[in-house]
């Protein structure tokens, strides 16, 4: 079940990559209104809404998605259908300085596979 885990997130990081943010949206989080994250200081709720915060973040004119690296990953089963994954997030871009920081997910076995269903996620400094 770890592996499975895992895998959604590096398969997130695949997406991101290749400039695929359907993708990595699809692939990584619960298609809900129910799913939260919270980051920034600020709340979003549903997929829509994170997928149009992403879209306003990272694409578009002087826009860049930069390169994704995860790491430092733990993942902890509550249970055979929720888990709770903490690790490292970084973006590496070509044209403005690098950001990263931490991030905790809240995982759960739907239909789909493993889903995230809250994301937490901060930024460093």
């Amino acid at each position: 079940m770890v592996n499975d885990i895992t895998a959604v997130v590096y398969d997130q990081q695949a997406a991101w990559n290749r400039g695929d943010l359907v993708a990595f949206m699809e692939r990584g989080y619960w298609n809900s209104p129910d799913l939260t994250f919270y980051s920034g200081g600020k709340v979003s709720h549903g997929f829509d809404e994170m997928l149009a915060h992403y879209r306003a973040s990272y694409e578009g004119p002087g826009k860049e998605l930069g390169k994704l690296t995860f790491s430092q990953d733990t993942v902890d089963l509550l249970s055979d259908d929720a888990a709770i994954a903490r690790g490292r997030w970084d973006l590496d871009y070509a044209q403005k300085p690098d950001v990263g920081g931490l991030f905790t997910l809240v995982l759960r076995r739907v239909d789909e596979g493993w889903r995230i269903v809250h994301d937490h996620t901060s930024v460093d400094g």
